[in-house]
């Protein structure tokens, strides 16, 4: 009977943590896990109030990336001075203190005024860190453990780029993706994660630089395929394995900073201009190897409101379209014509991102803008942070973070028993 009663109990123990296993997510990429921006935790507010924050953490001098996260580590950079001093932090993911502060010295260069010295997100396996900085003599990429011990460090060389560096490097079957496409030679490599030793490496087609990020997909064929975008070549397909191209659409007529998406079978991408002006946007079939003409892959294209620097969003069978202008669309996947297109009014340069079914976006003057992604618009909160913003929020193990120029603020998701009073 004891015996049982024991079962019992431990039956009952495990299923009082199976709510908090489910909730827990990493992120540990840009966009989160495969570039994808959609997140499976719930609870997180679409709206707080000061006293609601969990933590402010003070951040040195100015930065565009996201934050990374794995478990009670998270990690994001930032610089100063030009760019002459470059910063890595990992903090506690729970509390807001930092654990630990590297600094490299590089040196001072010339950067869009919308850009940043640090704009490059960081990516993590859960054992190591790694972080890309770029001035015009060297494209540098190190790696850290996760107490701060650096474990390698490669320059990629030169890196010659009208607006310096925007791109973030991926992690893929152990091995670091760097999209290279700049104004220089360019190539995408892949560096073994434990050595830094190159593995595979692909020379591109230069025109502009890039600031597309790029993600692996599988196909409807169960194919996976390493998915780059640049003006020079349009949307490329390799084999994330070797590096080998699979296929091509050809250049796109203006340059790319929005990352692809992939939805319902169609890889998307777009290009725009200066003046954050989408004007292009393509969605592909992958599944057509190469020796088809472009124009057989192409499923449809958009031409208006379509994001020039935020990446849109998957989710539900629809693409959601933020744009640089503040303008928001439901898209109908399968035929890329619009459910609705309303204004939410600022600016806009970081991506939004997907939290249980609602689209979070920071806004240029700091503001973070909520949404339903949803085929009917609902506005659901606005929230100031009281800084400006170029950063694409982060979500992990039940929290939102919010990164501006200055600073990193912590949501927390309510605990499930609160969640719960408030929904009766």
């Amino acid at each position: 009977m004891q015996s049982r009663m024991g079962r019992i109990g431990i039956i009952l123990l495990l299923g009082l943590m199976v709510p908090c296993v489910l909730r827990a997510e990493n992120w540990p990429r840009f966009r989160g896990p495969n570039g994808t921006g959609v997140s499976q935790e719930r609870g997180i507010p679409a709206t707080w109030s000061p006293e609601e924050i969990a933590w402010t953490a003070e951040l040195p001098g100015v930065g565009h990336s996201s934050p990374v996260v794995w478990g009670r580590h998270l990690f994001v950079t930032s610089a100063v001075d030009q760019g002459a001093l470059r910063f890595v932090l990992c903090l506690d993911a729970a509390t807001g203190q930092i654990r630990w502060t590297r600094v490299l010295g590089m040196n001072r260069s010339h950067k869009h005024v919308r850009n940043s010295w640090a704009s490059s997100t960081p990516t993590t396996d859960g054992r190591s860190v790694y972080v890309t900085f770029a001035d015009e003599e060297s494209y540098l990429v190190t790696a850290y453990d996760f107490d701060g011990k650096l474990l390698w460090r490669r320059s990629l060389g030169r890196f010659e780029s009208q607006h310096n560096l925007g791109v973030s490097p991926i992690i893929y079957d152990g091995s670091l993706i760097i999209a290279n496409d700049q104004v220089g030679p360019s190539f995408i490599t892949a560096l073994d994660c434990q050595t830094g030793r190159t593995r595979w490496r692909v020379l591109r087609q230069s025109r502009e630089t890039s600031y597309a990020t790029p993600m692996v997909i599988r196909d409807a064929e169960g194919n996976e395929q390493l998915i780059c975008v640049s003006g020079a070549m349009g949307i490329t397909s390799l084999n994330p394995h070797t590096g080998r191209p699979n296929w091509a659409t050809g250049e796109f007529p203006l340059r790319t900073v929005g990352s692809p998406v992939f939805g319902n079978g169609l890889v998307i991408a777009s290009c725009g201009q200066g003046g954050r002006f989408g004007v292009l946007q393509i969605a592909v079939d992958p599944t057509l190897r190469d020796g088809a003409a472009p124009e057989e892959r192409i499923r449809w294209t958009r031409k208006k409101v379509i994001p020039y620097v935020p990446t849109p969003i998957v989710y539900g069978g629809y693409l959601f379209e933020w744009t640089d202008q503040g303008l928001a669309a439901c898209v109908d996947l399968k035929t890329g014509k619009d459910v609705w297109r309303k204004r939410i009014g600022g600016n806009f340069s970081g991506s939004p991102v997907c939290i249980d079914g609602r689209l979070y976006a920071i806004n240029d003057d700091g503001e973070v803008v909520v949404i339903a992604a949803s085929p009917e618009f609902r506005l659901l909160g606005r929230t100031p942070l009281g800084d400006p913003s170029r950063a694409t929020p982060a979500v992990a193990n039940g929290r939102l973070y919010l990164r501006t120029y200055h600073r990193l603020t912590c949501i927390a998701a309510p605990p499930p028993e609160t969640t719960a009073a408030r929904s009766r």
